[in-house]
């Protein structure tokens, strides 16, 4: 079959997009240090509190910056938020072995922070809004589930590469390695297209932008469900992942097995990001239906405390990682344009203050109970989130009854 001359700019215009996006992805994730960092932390001399409150500090700067960052995104390009947000970070992480110590990893978290929230929302709105010039809107769950899918492989392939390295060249072998796919990240986002047209300066700052954008939140309620919804699914699960290779160790295998676990977990969320494309069009009581199934999993996984039982935990992490990008595709589907990224960072903050939240909770709950405990009891806020979108599809229903 042939090609039209029209469909031809089109298909470039796609390719373009998604290997820049899922190369970024990949490089943005692809960092040696991370399996590690914790070790660096304890190893420099910091004590358990030390090390728990830079964790609170890299979560503090995301909420304090998440949607002013986002605002920002729709008043200037969206480009220059991506390729500044990976050098910010390759900053931290040099800090971070040429000084080790406190206040240069309390640093390094701040610029780490401050990176992830430059790309929350400037992403998604870059993507969407490019793939809807296209006349190509509807391969966004698609894409997105992907680009999801190749930042876990990365965060994989760290993982396998962290050893070896470490063991020729040390933390300064990892931080030089996570520093050069800082740099290859930044380098990647300088090709994204993006042919939006940036609003003239003093046109409209991003705080008329962030009132704007709350006061379209306030007046229209699907879009506040929407946005409500992606805290409800991406913030818990992403807490917990911080503590997966605790619930790993307690099955009683070895440390150096840990990994090889934590892999199969992480191969559970890929394949939860792959599915987001041919899963697209699942209603309301589908992605109830894959919540409540994904909580049953994760609850069942740890109370089990076997390796064995791990498995249940990674279908788990992938729906979660499934149901995440959905609501991110709900969200996006009932955005204005001109306030795309400034509203997708507000459901960012909702997602960085539940995170905290569960931090918090975890920490209380694990001092009178086992991990797997845990787990299973972070279960219950994924059935009610389930149960909720079930009365409100029933209420829907029978509003739509003469």
């Amino acid at each position: 079959m042939t090609l039209s001359p029209a469909r031809v700019p089109v298909a470039a215009g796609v390719r373009r997009l998604t290997a820049t996006l899922y190369g970024y992805a990949f490089l943005d994730d692809f960092v040696l240090l991370y399996p590690v960092y914790a070790l660096l932390f304890s190893d420099t001399g910091l004590s358990v509190w030390q090390i728990s409150s830079l964790f609170a500090l890299w979560s503090i700067t995301g909420v304090v910056l998440e949607v002013p960052s986002g605002a920002w995104a729709d008043a200037v390009s969206r480009r220059l938020l991506l390729w500044l947000g990976p050098l910010l970070t390759a900053v931290g992480f040099a800090l971070w072995v040429l000084t080790p110590s406190y206040w240069a990893f309390a640093l390094g978290f701040v610029l780490w922070g401050a990176r992830g929230a430059l790309g929350s929302g400037a992403l998604e709105a870059l993507v969407y809004e490019e793939l809807e010039r296209l006349g190509e809107g509807e391969r966004y769950a698609r894409i997105m589930g992907r680009a999801r899918a190749a930042g876990h492989v990365a965060i994989m392939a760290a993982m396998a590469l962290a050893g070896p390295v470490f063991a020729w060249g040390g933390y300064p072998a990892v931080g030089a390695a996570s520093v050069l796919a800082c740099l290859a990240s930044a380098a990647t986002a300088t090709r994204f297209p993006e042919d939006r047209a940036v609003p003239e300066a003093g046109a409209e700052d991003w705080s008329t932008t962030l009132r704007e954008g709350l006061a379209a939140v306030r007046r229209d309620r699907s879009l506040r469900g929407a946005l409500l919804l992606v805290p409800a699914v991406a913030a818990v699960w992403e807490a917990l992942d911080e503590y997966t290779p605790l619930l790993v160790r307690d099955t009683g295998v070895a440390e150096t097995t840990v990994p090889y676990l934590l892999l199969l977990i992480w191969a559970g969320a890929t394949a939860g990001g792959l599915l987001a494309g041919p899963w697209e069009r699942m209603g309301t009581a589908g992605l109830a239906a894959v919540l409540a199934a994904a909580a049953l999993s994760m609850a069942l996984g740890a109370a089990a405390r076997t390796p064995a039982a791990l498995g249940l935990l990674a279908l788990a992490f992938g729906g979660f990682q499934l149901a995440t990008v959905l609501a991110d595709v709900r969200l996006q589907q009932r955005i204005d344009d001109t306030r795309r990224a400034t509203l997708t960072s507000v459901a960012g903050l909702g997602s960085d203050l539940a995170t905290v939240a569960a931090y918090g909770g975890y920490a209380a709950i694990e001092t009178r109970a086992a991990h797997s405990t845990v787990f299973a009891l972070f279960a219950v806020p994924y059935l009610v989130t389930a149960m909720l979108l079930v009365l409100r599809r029933s209420l829907r229903f029978r509003q739509s009854i003469p």
